[in-house]
């Protein structure tokens, strides 16, 4: 289990696992408040090639973000934690992006959308990621399972 000590090192944890990391890959990424996510996000999405500014979807739950890739096309950082149900990602279009071979997509706050996401295609690769607040103020622990 990774310990990360600042969020620029979470940034940097992101930005590697990036190179890890084929088209159609799906990234779950749960932890509290603060735990880090968006910080993850941020260091996958520069890790990924993408040049706009990466900012929490909270609100528009959904942002999709350009690549230009050989193979990866999109990056999409969906974030469920205003979800009222799980009918609300259908009606923005996540299946258009989920697990398509030139899209990875990141989803912070997975546990509320457990039901949608035990019907995707076992073919594509899941990447739990929790992220929990360590000893130290700043610091982190990151669990990674993969399906």
């Amino acid at each position: 289990m990774p310990t990360l000590n600042s969020p620029k090192e979470t940034f940097a944890y992101g930005k590697k696992l990036a190179a890890k990391l084929k088209g159609g890959d799906i990234l779950l990424l749960s932890g509290e408040l603060g735990a880090g996510k968006t910080s993850l996000v941020k260091g996958l999405a520069v890790g990924l090639g993408v040049k706009n500014e990466i900012t929490s979807p909270t609100f528009a739950i959904m942002n999709v973000y350009k690549i230009k890739k050989l193979k990866i096309k999109n990056f999409v950082h969906i974030d469920t934690y205003r979800l009222k149900d799980e009918k609300e990602l259908l009606e923005i279009g996540v299946e258009d992006y989920l697990g398509r071979l030139d899209t990875i997509c990141a989803i912070e706050w997975p546990e509320k959308i457990i039901g949608f996401l035990k019907n995707i295609p076992h073919k594509h690769k899941i990447i739990a990621i929790h992220l929990k607040h360590g000893a130290k103020d700043n610091q982190r622990k990151v669990l990674v399972s993969k399906n």
